[in-house]
């Protein structure tokens, strides 16, 4: 037999090998499956993860900056809240059954639309609910005849200021009471003392000889009431009003601010719950 005889039978009766698989023939149709059910779970995640942040954004929570120093130690100027819409919200008979809504109560911390631009808002420690008798003297709140113990309360200035710390004292209100006032607030006199009316709030910012509060502007309706600020989740340093901004007490949503720098944050604040 030849040479090319014998090479021929051999490859003859020689085995066919099963082809080899390479990436570039692409993965298995079961793997293909996977991956696609895979895809499919992520994206049901990451919609069920928007809704929920939505959902909390719109109905729950909503985030805002402090600009001043009017409730100082409680809150300070650069920190960063969530405020809680939900604990006092009005949500008729049938999601009052449902939702853990609760009265205002003295010394409650609320967030609330400033009544002289519903706009923007503020925050502020309520000081009188409604039926309630309110003056100060000598800058000590009296309510309902008795001086109270407000360990919250902060004084900064030593100077004496008749309307701010001996109100309601109306001879010479100084240039920052609203006009509206001057002219409501006489209507709720009662001997010395200030009555607040049937569903409105009388408010005070802690830090007192530095809030324009409602001694200044009057009393907060009921309706407009936000929530309560729930936590700082972040404080930053020097995070003021521009010098040529008009030094006021609204708050900023946290939204406008921009790139922080991290050596400027206040750790030990973070995750604070405001009481």
């Amino acid at each position: 037999m030849s040479d090319l005889e014998t090479v021929a039978n051999l490859r003859h009766e020689a085995p066919a090998l099963a082809p080899l698989h390479t990436e570039s023939e692409g993965p298995s149709r079961e793997m293909r499956g996977r991956q696609k059910k895979s895809s499919v779970l992520e994206a049901k995640s990451l919609l069920a993860i928007t809704v929920i942040v939505l959902f909390a954004v719109t109905f729950v929570v909503q985030a805002f900056r402090v600009p001043s120093e009017s409730m100082e130690k409680t809150l300070l100027a650069g920190d960063f809240l969530l405020a809680d819409k939900v604990h006092f919200a009005q949500g008729g008979r049938w999601w009052s059954k449902v939702l853990p809504y609760e009265s205002i109560r003295r010394g409650d911390v609320i967030v609330f639309r400033y009544p002289v631009d519903p706009s923007t808002y503020f925050v502020k420690r309520v000081i009188g609910i409604p039926g309630d008798h309110i003056r100060l003297q000598d800058k000590t709140v009296y309510l309902n005849g008795k001086p109270i113990e407000e360990s919250y309360a902060v004084h900064q200035l030593r100077d004496h200021d008749p309307y701010r710390d001996n109100f309601p004292r109306m001879e010479n209100p100084p240039g920052n009471v609203e006009e509206h006032w001057q002219v409501d607030i006489w209507r709720h006199l009662s001997g010395r003392d200030l009555v607040v009316p049937e569903g409105s709030y009388f408010v005070m910012g802690d830090n007192r000889d530095r809030s324009l509060d409602s001694r200044y502007w009057g009393f907060v309706p009921r309706a407009s009431i936000a929530g309560r600020p729930l936590v700082i989740y972040l404080s930053l340093r020097g995070l003021y009003r521009d010098e040529e901004d008009d030094p006021d007490d609204k708050l900023i949503p946290s939204g406008q601010i921009g790139t922080h720098f991290l050596q400027l944050a206040r750790w030990n604040r973070t995750f604070h719950v405001v009481r």
